[in-house]
């Protein structure tokens, strides 16, 4: 059964930081391409980041670049998502998933599996 499970998220401040961990169970994490979504109230869910098995290709949305990390630990089955200068209007749950593609996509339709989410409030 595969479980991804997010942690980490929670109150901050505007221009503050939170580091969220994903870790998957029940796949062989180091062939897949994870990546990092998030959904306010009332909004669609939208891409964050991406990053493929092979480390060090990512892939950003350009409202995070310079502000986000994504990284992973295969040895873990964990990834990662560093937050800096946090906004308000990132308040949303931040969920992780999982795809066996070649490439790293912005692409909801093309994850196979997602975790429960967690909430990240930002105060201004």
């Amino acid at each position: 059964q595969v479980q991804l499970v997010e942690s980490g998220g929670g109150l901050v401040q505007a221009g503050g930081s939170l580091r969220l961990s994903c870790a998957a169970s029940g796949i062989t994490f180091s062939r897949y391409t994870m990546g990092w979504f998030r959904q306010a109230p009332g909004k669609e869910r939208e891409f964050v980041a991406a990053i493929k098995w092979t480390v060090g290709n990512t892939y950003y949305a350009d409202s995070v670049k310079g502000r986000f990390t994504i990284s992973r630990d295969n040895a873990e089955n964990t990834v990662y998502l560093q937050m800096n200068s946090l906004k308000p209007e990132e308040t949303a749950v931040y969920s992780c998933a999982a795809n066996l593609l070649a490439f790293v996509t912005s692409s909801v339709t093309e994850y196979d599996y997602w975790g429960q989410g967690t909430q990240v409030t930002v105060s201004s």
